[in-house]
């Protein structure tokens, strides 16, 4: 079974990941990992930490010759900004963030070992996760993308850099929406028999867990609600060429927690970033006494990075999938189940 951890705060000494189940005989490229990091950092609308971190993983264990072994992979994500425990405490809850329901759950004193951990600085290990995983997925001619669908509910792009920069001068944050597109996907990832093994249940479950993701949805979504079925249905055909096909995908190639070999489509809304230059009102944690929310350095807009963090938790998720049906020890095993199924439902 294919799983991962994380650990790390934002400015601890770094950020660990541990990916077990990989299986042996995959040749990795740091390269492409550290492409995958330097994604996460872009888009208009980052903060000055991204001019400080130049994210860089090094695997430190379960690869020789950077060839997978089946054992466990570890990935290192050094922090530049290491000043833990130099920060100043922190007393006033942001609303929105997990400051006070966290603060309260663990029975601490100082918000500041909350947000920490809960800072989105620990998708750059889930990045460097998704990297491997897109790498092994690869091999099956898979690939994963994403774009900006919509900022602050602007579609085009001019209006969107200028509602960001908008933000910007207002000492405000902005949100939106990411779409992530899978190609290449085949027939049969996932199943109906358990609600935990539904492929898109375990895929919208990866897109939540994204820090400041509120909303999701695969394929028509939220569409589905004011629509007849006849309209939203897609239509099944055969041919000889093509074999079985449909002619829409509003299913967003997900059927019955299946994948049905069309194009996995989700879409996901990022609420605007919780820290504000102009903060909200709040309560100061130690005199009760009501205060502005505590500033951190931080960015105005993040929805295009959450996309490349959307595309490495389903690059996970998929990746997960995959060897749940064709075995996860032995790559060139696995390829050869891969080659034999494919076979078999042409």
């Amino acid at each position: 079974m294919l799983r991962y951890l994380t650990a790390g705060e934002s400015h601890g000494k770094g950020l660990v990941a541990i990916l077990e189940g990989l299986p042996a005989g995959l040749k990795l490229n740091l390269d492409k990992v550290n492409a995958e990091l330097k994604r996460r950092q872009e888009g208009f609308g980052r903060g000055l930490r991204m001019k400080i971190e130049n994210d860089q993983a090094e695997i430190i264990s379960g690869v020789k010759n950077m060839v997978t072994l089946g054992s466990p992979l570890a990935l290192l994500i050094k922090n530049k900004d290491y000043s833990i425990e130099k920060m100043h405490k922190v007393m006033c809850p942001r609303p929105g963030h997990a400051d006070l329901a966290g603060l309260l759950k663990y029975g601490l004193f100082d918000i500041r070992e909350v947000l920490e951990r809960a800072s989105a600085r620990s998708t750059a290990a889930t990045v460097g996760i998704g990297a491997v995983c897109k790498i092994f997925l690869s091999q099956f001619d898979i690939k994963i993308f994403s774009k900006v669908v919509s900022v602050a509910g602007e579609i085009d792009f001019i209006a969107m850099k200028e509602k960001i920069s908008q933000a910007i001068s207002q000492k405000d944050t902005v949100g939106g929406v990411f779409e992530v597109i899978v190609q290449g996907a085949p027939v049969g990832l996932g199943s109906y028999v358990q609600p935990d093994l539904r492929l898109d249940s375990r895929l919208a479950g990866g897109i939540m867990s994204i820090p400041g993701i509120k909303a999701v949805e695969i394929g028509l979504g939220f569409g589905y609600g004011d629509s007849f079925g006849s309209q939203v249905h897609d239509q099944i055909f055969y041919s000889r060429g093509k074999g079985y096909f449909r002619s829409s995908n509003n299913a967003g190639g997900i059927e019955g927690g299946i994948s049905n070999g069309e194009d996995i489509i989700l879409r996901a809304c990022m609420k605007p970033i919780c820290t504000l230059m102009q903060p909200l009102a709040s309560v100061n944690i130690s005199s009760k006494k009501a205060a502005k929310a505590n500033t951190e350095r931080s960015d105005t807009c993040v929805v295009e990075a959450a996309g490349v963090v959307g595309e490495a938790v389903c690059a996970f998720v998929l990746a997960q999938a995959m060897l749940d049906k064709f075995g996860n020890d032995c790559l060139a095993d696995i390829k050869v189940n891969y080659k034999n199924y494919l076979k078999r439902i042409r």
